[in-house]
């Protein structure tokens, strides 16, 4: 399932900021800055980053819980990295501090948690719910 996990593991994602990513392009707000739901995609991102590598062919982790304060707006045009880093391993459960910083100051904090899974066993489970829309019927 994994090689070699242990904390202090770091990845990271950067982005520009641009007319797609912005508050008034998420509808999150309507200002164009960097948006809160953008930042949290980089920030899951960075944590992704980390540990994919790391994983056996077959695996991924995805996202189960994220905890994040916005401390700063960043205009168009401005760089934007995240970086995450690993703090704990209990079993299939990973819990990574990350951090989102621009050209000039720190931007963002938090913690988010991912869990280890079975890439077809998770698909298979999630296109097996009741109610789901055939795209092949048309």
């Amino acid at each position: 399932m994994v090689t070699e996990l242990k904390a202090g593991i770091e990845g990271r994602a950067s982005v520009t900021v641009n007319k797609e990513n912005t508050a008034t392009a998420y509808g999150s707000g309507s200002v164009n800055v960097f948006a809160t739901p953008a930042m949290v995609g980089l920030m899951e991102h960075a944590a992704i980053s980390a540990v994919e590598s790391l994983l056996e062919t077959g695996f991924t982790t995805v996202g189960t819980r994220i905890d994040v304060k916005h401390l700063a707006a960043t205009p168009l045009g401005m760089n934007v990295t995240a970086t995450a880093r690993l703090v704990e391993v209990d079993g299939k459960r990973l819990l990574f501090e990350v951090e989102v910083r621009d050209e000039v100051e720190l931007v963002g904090t938090g913690v988010h948690e991912r869990f280890i899974v079975k890439m077809d066993s998770f698909i298979k489970r999630a296109e097996g719910k009741p109610g789901k829309i055939d795209n092949a019927a048309g």
